[in-house]
């Protein structure tokens, strides 16, 4: 694989410590990151590897926002050269950088109950423009947000056919889905903008070898795109495929 260049790394972990309180065991303290560094550069894909319960999908949480971090700093570099801290960043700015910066994809969709697949994907694309939006607009006139839809759900309908979702699928809820369709619409949802950092717990669970043929294109892409990806991959041919270097749990 093509090695990284010599740039700053537009993430920088260092002493990342997260523990977690067993309240109804006598406040037991479970020690699950301890002093976790870890520095990946535009257009490298790190793997986290190790046995479950090492603190893999913790670290991707910590990254995420989702949880916070109790010591220890997680420096992303945004695109536009500022730094930011994420174990430090206000909450408000932690979902500004989810909208445009960083992207997710999980094992796990979570969408609205009766949201169609395409508009799930199509979301997150809507959200990062949303900050585009001329201020001086008539309100009455929805002709901006017409085209705006349009063009999110023309993206995302890419996506969906190139993860080989059914048409049929596009604009029925997602949670009527088998496993490997969720994870399809899951993995469009991530891919659906390019992102900064872009952070993968088990991308191609539940799917077939077609589909996680497309998902490792898509990692590809990312990363010549310039994309720094940090990622949990079990499929070692998957792995094996999309990473430059590997970070493991002992």
């Amino acid at each position: 694989m093509t090695p990284p260049d010599a740039s700053p790394p537009v993430l920088e972990v260092r002493g990342l410590r997260k523990r977690f309180v067993l309240h109804l065991r006598g406040s037991l303290e479970l020690p699950v990151l301890d002093g976790t560094d870890l520095e990946v550069r535009a257009g490298e894909c790190v793997a986290l590897v190790g046995p479950s319960g090492r603190g893999k999908s913790t670290l991707i949480k910590c990254l995420t926002g989702h949880y916070g971090a109790d010591a220890g700093a997680m420096r992303l570099r945004r695109a536009d050269g500022v730094v930011v801290d994420l174990a430090t960043a206000a909450p408000r700015e932690t979902i500004a950088l989810r909208r445009r910066e960083i992207a997710y994809v999980s094992q796990f969709l979570r969408a609205l109950p009766r949201q169609s697949a395409i508009d799930a994907v199509a979301e997150r694309w809507l959200q990062a423009h949303a900050d585009d939006a001329d201020p001086d607009a008539d309100p009455l006139d929805d002709g901006p947000h017409r085209a705006a839809l349009d063009a999110a759900r023309a993206r995302a309908g890419e996506l969906l056919a190139r993860l080989n979702l059914p048409r049929g699928l596009w604009d029925l809820p997602p949670a009527t889905f088998s496993g490997g369709e969720q994870q399809r619409v899951n993995v469009a949802r991530g891919f659906v903008l390019p992102a900064t950092l872009l952070l993968l717990d088990e991308p191609t669970a539940s799917l077939d070898a077609a589909n996680r043929r497309v998902v490792v294109g898509l990692i590809d892409e990312a990363k010549r795109a310039g994309a720094a990806i940090v990622g949990i991959f079990h499929d070692e041919e998957v792995r094996d495929a999309v990473a430059d270097r590997r970070l493991d749990f002992a």
